[in-house]
This record gives C-alpha cells, sequence and structure tokens, in this order.
C-alpha cells in the first residue's frame, strides 16, 4: 500500500465559529458536534481567534480511493505507530484517511512504516 508525504506543516485547534475558518483555503478539516468546532489546516492558515491550538503536525495519507468495504487499513497503520510509541492524529474524508504525525516523530513514523512493507512516496 501507497503512503504519500504531504509537504504542509499542520494545525490542530479548536475555534469559536466557523466564520472565523477561511473556507476558501486548499487544505483544511471542520469537525462540529455539540461540544465544539475543531479544525486541522495549514499552520499559516490558522484563524487568529482560536480557543485552543496545537502547531508542529505533520500528515501523509493511504493514496487512492478506498472502498468502505476495506476493513483495518486505518487500524493496521495506527497499530504500527502504537507499538513504536508514535502518537496520531487521524482524520478520514470520503475517499481517504490522513494520518498526522508530531514534526518531531515524523521522519521515525515513515521509516516504521516502511519496515513494515509500506511504501512512501
Amino acid at each position: 500500500m501507497e503512503l504519500e508525504r504531504l509537504a504542509d506543516e499542520l494545525t490542530v485547534c479548536k475555534v469559536p465559529s466557523v466564520e472565523s475558518i477561511d473556507l476558501t483555503a486548499d487544505f483544511y478539516f471542520i469537525g462540529k458536534t455539540d461540544e465544539e468546532i475543531s479544525l486541522v489546516c495549514r499552520t499559516a492558515d490558522t484563524p487568529i481567534c482560536t480557543t485552543a491550538r496545537d502547531d508542529g503536525w505533520r500528515s501523509f495519507r493511504i493514496r487512492g480511493v478506498l472502498d468502505f468495504s476495506l476493513i483495518g487499513i486505518l487500524s493496521r497503520l495506527t497499530g504500527i505507530l502504537a507499538d513504536n510509541e508514535i502518537g496520531i492524529f487521524a482524520v478520514s474524508t470520503y475517499n481517504t484517511d490522513y494520518i498526522l504525525v508530531k514534526n518531531d516523530d515524523f521522519d521515525r513514523a515513515l521509516d516504521v512504516l516502511t519496515q513494515q512493507g509500506y511504501t512512501i512516496v
């Protein structure tokens, strides 16, 4: 399976409203529940008015479009990283899964996954 390294540094944060998010940005994830509005975006695109913020994330995604009938793909990846004491933050889209890893662990995470047979592009 191929994993695609993404170039941008990311921020995970909470915002008080969706109006503070630049919806014209090329890359972001919004999660809204009855308790919070979470945002993952490029660090350069992070709104000024965050209520909580964690910078220093990098990401990779599973390359291609994943069929919903596939089972355990994200579980296997996160299990390998957990076994190597690498924390993650995962988000999913309709097409695929994205895994965020802190900057300090990013290269090691990709090395560990390569050793387990994944191809990094």
